[in-house]
């Protein structure tokens, strides 16, 4: 049995594998300076990534230039503020009165799929990724007829069932700013539900998540998922559970065997 040590087991090797902590080191009872210097920040960067207000004129002139001067429509959920939204999950996923009075009050045409963008756990997320995301998804469903996209605050993924039910659309796709971590304070999710109504479960919807260029997915690479998978939402008319992400599988893998 060779005695030398494999590489791969080293601690150093492992750093360059993860951005996990691991192997930093020791300082009498504590960790080296640099190390715990960095883990604070990190803390921080959560910190702030959660409590940050998003900035949604800003958003909306961004999706606009993104999707060809599309008019977004402003919403905010029932939590009034940061701290209700933190502490009541469930008011994060209704609309409040006045949003709900004003897509009533639209000029709603069915639709095969509604765009909302939540500020979710990470305004930053939100705002770094979804313009991007939301321009290479149209551009890969071309002909597809979409509704105003719907920029919302204080939300949870469930507030695009509400919303996707009352813009007449046949699926909705969520785009949301995720719990952040001490490594992945923008990490973006997008979340998929055909025939959003209120009540909808998780296991209803799909989702496409670590959506951060360069450490997780990027823009082009999500859209590449969701296209297929709003494609094959359309055809087969259900998401969740029942609809798998097959499109990068070889064809003997995703193609069900001949009976």
């Amino acid at each position: 049995m060779n005695g030398t040590p494999d590489p791969r087991r080293s601690a150093a090797w492992l750093r360059t594998q993860t951005p996990a902590r691991i192997g930093i080191g020791r300082a009498g009872a504590g960790v080296p300076t640099a190390p715990l210097l960095d883990f604070q920040l990190a803390h921080a960067l959560a910190r702030d990534a959660v409590q940050q207000p998003m900035d949604c004129a800003a958003l909306a002139q961004e999706l606009a230039q993104a999707l060809g001067s599309a008019r977004a429509l402003l919403l905010a959920s029932a939590a009034a503020d940061r701290a209700t939204y933190l502490t009541r999950p469930d008011l994060g996923r209704r609309l409040d009165d006045p949003s709900r009075r004003l897509l009533e009050e639209a000029d709603r045409q069915p639709c095969d799929a509604a765009l909302v963008i939540v500020d979710g756990l990470s305004a930053t997320a939100t705002r770094s990724h979804a313009p991007a995301l939301a321009e290479a998804l149209t551009e890969r469903l071309t002909g597809w007829r979409w509704a105003a996209p719907a920029i919302v605050t204080q939300g949870r993924v469930a507030i695009g069932d509400e919303i996707g039910a009352l813009l007449r659309a046949d699926m909705v796709l969520v785009l949301i700013g995720e719990r952040p971590g001490l490594s992945s304070p923008d990490s973006l999710g997008a979340y998929l539900t055909w025939n959003p109504r209120v009540g909808r479960s998780d296991a209803q919807r799909n989702c496409v998540s670590n959506i951060r260029p360069p450490h997780g997915l990027s823009p082009a690479q999500a859209a590449d998922k969701l296209a297929w998978l709003m494609t094959q939402a359309r055809h087969r008319r259900l998401t969740g559970t029942a609809l798998k992400d097959e499109h990068l599988l070889p064809a003997s893998i995703s193609s069900p065997p001949e009976s």
